[in-house]
């Protein structure tokens, strides 16, 4: 590389600078979690292939399964609907797997846990675009190196972490909308690319649908780009509300937000089509897990897949799930020192840096619209029928946690020490977590009971 070359990579505030520093964001963080998700993931398989699967069957021309799970997957999540056989979750992981599991020649041949690993790295790194984006059009105060260091602890300080390594179907789902919601927000600030806003969003929608309520992201931003006179800041909520719409340019809302709706409706219609064609449902959100064989079916057709009824449990373990200490009294050689219940850590547990989101030091319209944009993906998780399990730590903040992030990023509260035993905390129990979830010489530190009844530790 010339001189001349280097100086341009290395000139601070250029396109250029900031690719190449995503780039080994990208390589740093694939690297790791490559490295502690160890040679098993990398080098076969995983039992959980469902994507593998989706993306063979549609090879074949067909939807369902005609041979029906395979013997390693355990019957694990398959949906059974008429006598076939059926992949239920939401299928745009399986378009990314398609022509790798043609090449493959077979979804066994296919190594898909290590497709995600690589995956993985994207959203750190698409993360870290979105906060110098927020910096360089001076809505956020941090600096390159807090950028990297936010980015950076997204990917080892909160449940991305464990979640990246596992490769199975759904953490999968996870680690693909987290890429997606990265570029969804790189295009919707400012509301700056509605058409490929809208591709983003029409992809998270074919991932983790209910994450498309996070398209208010986009759609705030644009009002307030489209107000003639600035959003109004005076008198009362609703009189700021109507005086603000009253402000915008209809004309260029519209024609933005149909940039931005044409495809995620080119996406619901898709996702209608296959519901009705496989289960006579044309909801587009009937991807068919009432259909799952599990041992809580029986919940599911009684209270649904979402509603109030879950609320409570899930708030319980998102908020207040700790780890079990050893009983006294008990055997050391048969009971670990502490055991995690494998509904998973409190959120704040495995996230400390979560609580300098209150309080924020600066706040304003962006810091507004993305605690929303956030909010509403996560009350609908809280509305689940199951809580995530099994898992580390709450994995549905993947939804979200990004937002979250910059959120901090806009808030500007500083890095001070406190700041830095709490990222350290985080790192460490998410670092513990990638290494030991889902690794069976591990066992004995998790608590597994399949009723999913028992939240706390007994007395």
């Amino acid at each position: 590389m010339s001189e001349s070359a280097f100086a341009r990579w290395m000139t601070p505030d250029t396109r250029a600078r900031r690719l190449l520093v995503a780039a080994v964001l990208y390589l740093v963080c694939a690297s790791v979690f490559a490295s502690v998700a160890g040679k098993p993931r990398l080098t076969t398989h995983t039992n959980y292939n469902h994507y593998a699967l989706l993306a063979d069957a549609w090879l074949h021309g067909r939807q369902n399964l005609p041979n029906g799970p395979p013997d390693y997957s355990g019957n694990n999540d398959f949906a059974q609907f008429e006598g076939k056989t059926y992949i239920s979750f939401p299928p745009f992981p399986a378009v990314l797997m398609l022509p790798l599991v043609k090449a493959s020649g077979s979804p066994e041949n296919f190594r898909d846990g290590q497709f995600v690993i690589w995956l993985a790295g994207l959203g750190p790194a698409f993360l870290f675009l979105v906060l110098e984006k927020l910096r360089r059009t001076a809505r956020s105060a941090r600096t390159e190196r807090e950028n990297v260091i936010l980015a950076s602890l997204f990917a080892f300080g909160t449940v991305y972490f464990f979640t990246a390594v596992q490769g199975t179907v759904w953490f999968t789902a996870h680690v693909v909308c987290v890429g997606l919601l990265g570029l969804y927000l790189l295009c919707a600030l400012d509301a700056e690319r509605p058409l490929w806003a809208g591709v983003a969003m029409a992809c998270i929608f074919m991932t983790r649908p209910h994450v498309v309520l996070a398209s208010a992201f986009f759609g705030l931003e644009l009002v307030r780009v489209c107000c003639k006179d600035g959003v109004a800041n005076e008198g009362a909520l609703v009189d700021r509300i109507f005086e603000t719409w009253r402000r915008v340019d209809k004309g260029a809302f519209l024609r933005k937000v149909a940039l931005f709706a044409a495809p995620i409706l080119v996406a619901i219609a898709i996702a209608s089509w296959m519901n009705y064609t496989r289960f006579h449902d044309p909801s587009p959100v009937a991807f068919g897990h009432e259909h799952l064989s599990v041992a809580w079916k029986g919940r599911m057709m009684k209270w649904g897949l979402f509603g109030y009824h879950y609320l409570s449990k899930n708030l319980g373990v998102m908020l207040t799930v700790l780890p079990w200490i050893r009983p006294p009294g008990s055997d050391p050689t048969r009971f670990a020192p502490f055991q995690i219940n494998e509904h998973g850590l409190a959120l704040w547990f495995t996230t400390p840096l979560l609580f300098w989101l209150f309080r924020p030091k600066k706040g304003g319209w962006l810091h507004a619209i993305a605690a929303i944009s956030a909010a509403l993906p996560a009350a609908y998780d809280l509305l689940y029928q199951n809580s995530g399990w099994q898992q580390f730590g709450y994995r549905f903040s993947n939804d979200y946690s990004m937002i979250l992030f910059v959120m901090l990023a806009i808030g500007a509260r500083p890095m001070r020490a406190l700041f830095w035993i709490a990222a350290v905390w985080g790192v460490a129990w998410n670092l513990f977590g990638a290494i030991t979830f889902g690794h069976g010489e591990f066992d004995r530190l998790y608590y597994r009971e399949p009723t999913q009844q028992i939240l706390y530790q007994p007395d």
